[in-house]
C-alpha cells in the first residue's frame, strides 16, 4: 500500500461519517464528506490542511483555493474564508488531516534549525498553497497510524508532529513557516491586528487602532493587511460580520434586523446591501433557503 493510500485507509476507518472529527491526537482533526458541500463561512487559524481524497475549495476575498491530494494549504493567520468540497462522492470520500500549529514548537525548531529569513517588502500571504512531498506525506501517516495503537500516542505522537513541523520548515514554504514563528514578522504584527479586529467586529472601530495594535503607521498597515488577507481592514471586518450574521440566522433563528444590530449594523438597508454583495441573496431569503438546506 503507498503512502497516500495508508492515509486514505486510515482517515477512511475513523470516520464512519460525514463530519468533523477531533482525535486523541494532540491538535488533529480528521474531516470527510461523501458528496461536495455548498460554501460555508469558517474561520481558518493556523493550520496545515492535507488532503487525502477529494478536492476543496477555500475563497478568501475574490481569490480562490483550491487543494486536493497534490498541494497541501497552509492558513498562517486567522481568516474568515468560504470553504466549500467540490470532489467527492460516497465510493471516493473527501478525507482530510488537519493539524492546528503549535507555535512554541514551532519557535523552538526555527531557533533549532536556523534558515535564511528573507523580509520581503510584503509579507507573505495567509494562505499558501504548496506540493505535498513524499517525505511530509511519510510523516502524516505514521502520526495517523498511532490512531490504531492508541497506547503509543503518548510516547510517538509528540515525535512525529515535530516531524512534520520540520518537514514544513525545512520544505520549500518553509520562509511562510518562519515568518509565522518570528514574533516580530510582519506577519505577526498583522496577525495581532486580525486577533483584535476579531474580538471587536460589531464594533465602529477606528483603523488607526488596529494599526497600532500591529505597531505600524495607517498606510503600512493598510498595504500590509491587504498583503496577508487580500482585502482592506474594513472589508475583512465586514466578512467576520457577515458571517456572524448568517449563524445567528440559521442556527438561531433571528430575524434579518436584529442580526445586522447584533454585529454592528445600525442600518438594516446598509446591512441588507453589504449581505446582498457578499451572498448574492438578501439575509432572509438566504437564512430561509439554508435552514431547508439543513
Amino acid at each position: 500500500m503507498n503512502r497516500l493510500n495508508a492515509l486514505v485507509d486510515i482517515i477512511d476507518r475513523h470516520t464512519p461519517e460525514d463530519g468533523t472529527y477531533p482525535s486523541t491526537l494532540p491538535g488533529v482533526t480528521l474531516i470527510r464528506a461523501s458528496s461536495p458541500t455548498m460554501p460555508m463561512p469558517v474561520i481558518y487559524t493556523p493550520t496545515l490542511c492535507l488532503v487525502a481524497q477529494g478536492t476543496k475549495e477555500a475563497r478568501l476575498g475574490e481569490t480562490t483555493y483550491r487543494y486536493n491530494a497534490e498541494n497541501y494549504l497552509i492558513a498562517s493567520v486567522e481568516l474568515p474564508v468560504m470553504g466549500s468540497v467540490i470532489e467527492a462522492t460516497e465510493e471516493r470520500p473527501y478525507l482530510c488531516l488537519q493539524l492546528d500549529f503549535n507555535m512554541a514548537e514551532l519557535s523552538e525548531l526555527a531557533i533549532c534549525y536556523p534558515g535564511p529569513l528573507t523580509e520581503a517588502q510584503d509579507p507573505p500571504a495567509g494562505i499558501m498553497l504548496n506540493k505535498t512531498t513524499p517525505e511530509l506525506l511519510d510523516a502524516a501517516v505514521r502520526l495517523a497510524s498511532l490512531l490504531d495503537t492508541p497506547h503509543d500516542i503518548d510516547a510517538l505522537a509528540p515525535l512525529n508532529l515535530r516531524e512534520i513541523l520540520y518537514r514544513l520548515l525545512t520544505g520549500p514554504q518553509g520562509n511562510i513557516i518562519r515568518h509565522m514563528a518570528q514574533a516580530e514578522s510582519r506577519l505577526n504584527q498583522i496577525a495581532r491586528s486580525i486577533i483584535w479586529i476579531r474580538t471587536h467586529f460589531r464594533e465602529a472601530c477606528r483603523i488607526e487602532q488596529a494599526a497600532s495594535v500591529a505597531g505600524m503607521s495607517r498606510s503600512t498597515f493598510h498595504h500590509h493587511f491587504k498583503a496577508v488577507t487580500t482585502m482592506s481592514p474594513i472589508a475583512f471586518r465586514t466578512h467576520l460580520r457577515m458571517q456572524e450574521a448568517r449563524r445567528l440566522m440559521v442556527s438561531d433563528a433571528v430575524d434579518a434586523a436584529s442580526a445586522g444590530f447584533h454585529v454592528g449594523y445600525e442600518s438594516p438597508s446598509q446591512f441588507s446591501r453589504d449581505y446582498v454583495r457578499m451572498f448574492g441573496v438578501s439575509p432572509a431569503r438566504h437564512a430561509s433557503q439554508l435552514r431547508k438546506l439543513s
